[in-house]
This record gives structure tokens, C-alpha cells and sequence, in this order.
């Protein structure tokens, strides 16, 4: 840390920040990264399973082609999470003018303070570093959002104490997507963003300057736009603005894990199950009763009683799972057990985890979401029941009398008439 330049003229000894060296931008620096992890064969995103094959190959296709892109998929597939993930295709830290709002490059600053005090301080501009955690900026999109909070507004207050027009440039508040420059600016659910909000956005992303206020101030910032949507308010509700969609280079669908095995990963990564470290006792899931746990998200994805736009989110498996390990963990502390083992029987001890991660058809507001719950608990098991044990002769034992009185097992052969 002591090592890093911290004015503008040790900077410019470095062999990448001399004057005369090459600036590159946000997307040609995320290029580069992604290039290196492709060479390096390394995994581009810790942590998503089931997208592989699908969807990281077209997220790295919009990096490579330096694409602004969107997400549209339905709850729970992961997508807020891939776009954090995009910061560990940054650099590891960057240099910027000290005290910047914006973190302007010190080699081509944009605002106006930033020109004033290079100009003023020559070599001696104090310089500062920006970790790339800190150059990711996520805004959820809702209907109250306002222009000032995204571009930014004219300050007053720092009108009045600098002595200063409110039309000077020095007087403006930078909103979301200034303070992202030459970093990443992500918007969860688009289309619940205002329509006027979304013109400023297009604005940006393709001839480069905004308006505060009315005062046109110029300023092509340096920033990768990503988005996330839900499919069916993009294409049926027509939410999003129509200049908005064809200025976005991408628009790459998700999905939900298509293979048991996958959503298993998925589930064993996000779900705690591990209580030994809080004090829990020694927790053993056996591998069935997980794949029922799984099943379930299958059974209701298919099931016609639910509703299918709205989706049924990977978040129902993993909230099932914990409570079902904790109902284990519950009845082992009754009985005095020191592990403990779930059961398919906890299955329904997890209903209140079930019946709030899905939406009802008609019929199935007839039924009740309970009743919904419990016919998928069937389904699943009777799922995994048989792709374990089909084509499996089993014998069943029925404890009964013989002629003496005593208690015998009575063998029952499936499909014959023999016992």
C-alpha cells in the first residue's frame, strides 16, 4: 500500500499510466480479464451451477464483443448474482482523482473540478485507489425512482455556500449512474422503471451526455450497463421503452436447473445444514431425502395448478431444506439422539416454506396452497421412489399370526400370487 503513487506525477512514471500510453475503457478492461480466465480455463462465475452450457457461454460472448446486456429470466435463477459476479472480471484496483465523486481518471478527468485541480496542481493532483468491489453499482428499479437519483441534480445548498449560479457545473449532485463511471451499473427489474427514467439511460448508453435540470452538460462516461428483467413483463406488458431495447446489445435468457444434479449442487451450496459451528448437533442428510427435497421444485414447475410465469424459484428447495434438517434437529433433541438424521416425514414439517415460493392457478386457489404442498410432497417422493427402485423385485414383510398364535413375517412377492 505504502509502494502505490499518490499523486498525479508518480503515476505517470508507471510504464502503463504515461502520458502517451493507451487508455483502455471499462469494457475493453473486462475483455482483457475474460480473455485471460479463457486461456487460464478458469471458472467464470463461482458458485452458478447448470449454466454452462447455456448462459455463461453468452454472457462471455456479450464481454468478448463489449456489450451492454440484459438478463431476463424469473425469480430465483440466479441472475442478480451473475451480475455481481462481474467484478472479478475487473482489475483489482484502479488509480482516480482523490476526493472525485465520480472517481475520474486522472489521465482524461470529465468533471469540471477534476480539469480545474489537474490544471492547478499539475504532478502534485493527489491520487487515490479504487478497489473493484467498489466499482460495481446496483440500483433496484421501482416506480418512485426519479431522474435525480440515477443522473443527478443541482445542488442548492453547494450553489449557496460556494457562491456559485445554480446553472454552474460545479453545483450538480452526481446520481447512481455518474458515480459508476468506469465501473458497472446494474438495474434489477427494468421494466418498473419510469419511462423517462429509461430515456436518460438510453441517452447515456449511446450518444454519451446527460441534462440536469436543463443545463446540457457533456459527459461520455465510461461504464457497462447490465440489466435484469422478468421475460414476461418485458415481452407482454411492454414495460420497457422501445429505443431502450435496441441500444442493448444482448439479451440473454436464464432458466432454472434442468437436471436434478444441478439443482442438488445448487442447493448444498446455498442451504444451511451445517449447525455444528452454532452449536447444533452432528447433522447426516441422507442423499434421498435431498433429491425429494429437489423433486418438489420439479413437481410444482409442472404442475398446472401453478402458476408458470410466475415461476417457481430455486429458493423453495434450499428454505425446505433447512427447515426439514431442522425439524430433524428438534425431535433428535426430544428423544436425546446426539445425530441427527432427517427423515421423509419432515417433509411436512417444511410446508410453510413451500406454500409461499409459488402462485396459484384458479383451480389451485380452489384447493389451497397447503393442500398444493402436500400433493407435491407425494409426487416427489413417489418420483425418487421409483427412479431408485423401478424394475427392482422388493418384498414386503406384514408381521401376522400363524395357526400357534405366534407373530411371523409374511413375504408378499410383487406381481405374483405366490407368497
Amino acid at each position: 500500500m505504502t509502494s502505490k503513487p499518490a499523486t498525479l506525477g508518480e503515476l505517470r512514471k508507471l510504464p502503463g499510466y504515461a502520458p502517451e500510453a493507451p487508455r483502455r475503457t471499462v469494457k475493453e478492461e473486462l475483455r482483457a480479464n475474460l480473455l485471460k480466465k479463457l486461456d487460464a480455463g478458469e471458472p467464470l462465475f463461482a458458485g452458478i451451477h447448470g449454466y454452462e452450457e447455456t448462459v455463461l457461454p453468452q454472457i462471455a460472448n456479450a464481454i468478448l464483443a463489449r456489450h451492454n446486456f440484459i438478463l431476463l429470466g424469473l425469480r430465483g435463477q440466479a441472475k442478480s448474482r451473475i451480475l455481481r459476479g462481474l467484478v472479478d472480471f475487473l482489475d483489482p484496483e484502479i488509480p482516480y482523482v482523490a476526493g472525485c465523486p465520480i472517481h475520474d481518471n486522472p489521465q482524461a478527468p470529465l468533471c469540471r473540478s477534476c480539469r480545474d485541480l489537474i490544471a492547478e496542481s499539475g504532478d502534485a493532483t493527489p491520487i487515490a485507489w479504487l478497489a473493484r468491489d467498489a466499482r460495481f453499482v446496483e440500483k433496484l428499479a421501482t416506480p418512485d425512482v426519479t431522474i435525480a437519483d440515477i443522473l443527478g441534480d443541482v445542488d442548492p445548498i453547494k450553489a449557496a455556500r460556494s457562491g456559485r449560479d445554480l446553472g454552474d457545473e460545479l453545483t450538480i449532485h452526481y446520481g447512481l449512474l455518474p458515480r459508476a463511471n468506469r465501473g458497472i451499473f446494474a438495474v434489477n427489474e427494468l421494466p418498473d422503471l419510469a419511462g423517462k427514467i429509461q430515456v436518460g439511460l438510453f441517452n447515456i448508453m449511446q450518444e454519451g451526455d446527460i441534462q440536469i435540470k436543463g443545463y446540457p452538460v457533456r459527459m461520455p462516461l465510461d461504464v457497462l450497463l447490465v440489466f435484469t428483467a422478468n421475460p414476461d413483463d418485458y415481452t407482454a406488458r411492454g414495460k420497457i421503452i422501445t429505443p431502450l431495447k435496441d441500444r442493448i446489445g444482448s439479451e440473454i435468457r436464464t432458466h432454472y436447473p434442468v437436471t436434478r444434479q444441478n439443482a442438488l449442487a445448487i442447493t448444498k451450496q446455498e442451504a444451511w445444514t451445517d449447525r455444528s459451528a452454532a452449536g447444533g448437533l452432528k447433522i447426516e442428510i441422507p442423499p434421498y431425502v435431498r433429491e425429494v427435497v429437489e423433486e418438489l421444485a420439479f413437481q410444482a414447475r409442472s404442475d398446472r395448478k401453478i402458476d408458470k410465469r410466475s415461476g417457481v424459484s430455486q429458493r423453495l428447495p434450499i428454505t425446505t431444506l433447512e427447515l426439514v434438517v431442522s425439524n430433524a434437529e428438534r425431535r433428535a433433541l426430544a428423544c436425546g439422539e446426539t445425530l441427527v438424521v432427517p427423515r421423509v416425514t419432515d417433509l411436512y414439517a417444511a410446508l410453510p416454506s413451500i406454500t409461499g415460493k409459488f402462485e396459484l392457478e384458479y383451480e389451485g386457489e380452489l384447493r389451497g396452497a397447503e393442500q398444493i404442498a402436500r400433493d407435491l410432497i407425494r409426487s416427489a417422493v413417489g418420483s425418487v421412489f421409483t427412479g431408485m427402485f423401478d424394475g427392482i423385485d422388493i418384498h414386503l414383510a406384514i408381521p401376522t399370526k400363524d395357526k400357534a398364535g405366534f407373530i411371523v413375517n409374511r413375504l408378499l412377492i410383487p406381481n405374483s400370487s405366490d407368497d
